[in-house]
């Protein structure tokens, strides 16, 4: 990705994250999950004050691309409000794992750190299709086995 691209979805990412609801935590993360045919699905997280219920904002994007047909991703930015890069927690890891673990993930902090990492290295031994016994579900055409 060049320097660039990358600019660009993380400033995609950083607007995401204007829109966060955040009451609880104040932690504010805007994401942007890029389809290998280059569309962008952007996500914020969503607190509740039943925590279990929030949702992150990567599976927000996850599930926009879902919904509109994507299955195959080449990147997805991040921009949270700490201190650091973040990188995804481990649900959202194991969600986008479903969809193929070569997708790069990029972070920037609000001080402008940057991170970078492929999803196979944040979740090298990841539950899939083939612990169930089956192969790979995710199919281009959007429909499951």
């Amino acid at each position: 990705m060049s320097g660039a691209e990358r600019a660009e979805l993380l400033d995609l990412a950083r607007e995401a994250m204007r829109s966060a609801y955040a009451p609880y935590s104040g932690f504010r993360v805007g994401a942007v999950l890029e389809a290998e045919d280059g569309r962008r699905f952007s996500g914020c997280n969503v607190e509740n004050a039943a925590s279990s219920v929030t949702v992150c904002a990567e599976r927000v994007a996850l599930g926009t691309a879902v919904r509109a047909g994507a299955r195959r991703f080449r990147r997805l930015a991040l921009c949270a409000s700490g201190a650091r890069p973040v990188s995804p927690c481990g649900v959202c890891r194991q969600a986008l794992s479903e969809f193929g673990v070569e997708t790069r993930v990029v972070s920037v902090a609000d001080g402008g750190d940057v991170a970078e990492w492929t999803l196979e290295e944040l979740l090298p031994a990841r539950f899939g299709a083939g612990d169930l016994g089956w192969r790979s579900v995710v199919r281009d055409t959007g429909e499951g086995a």
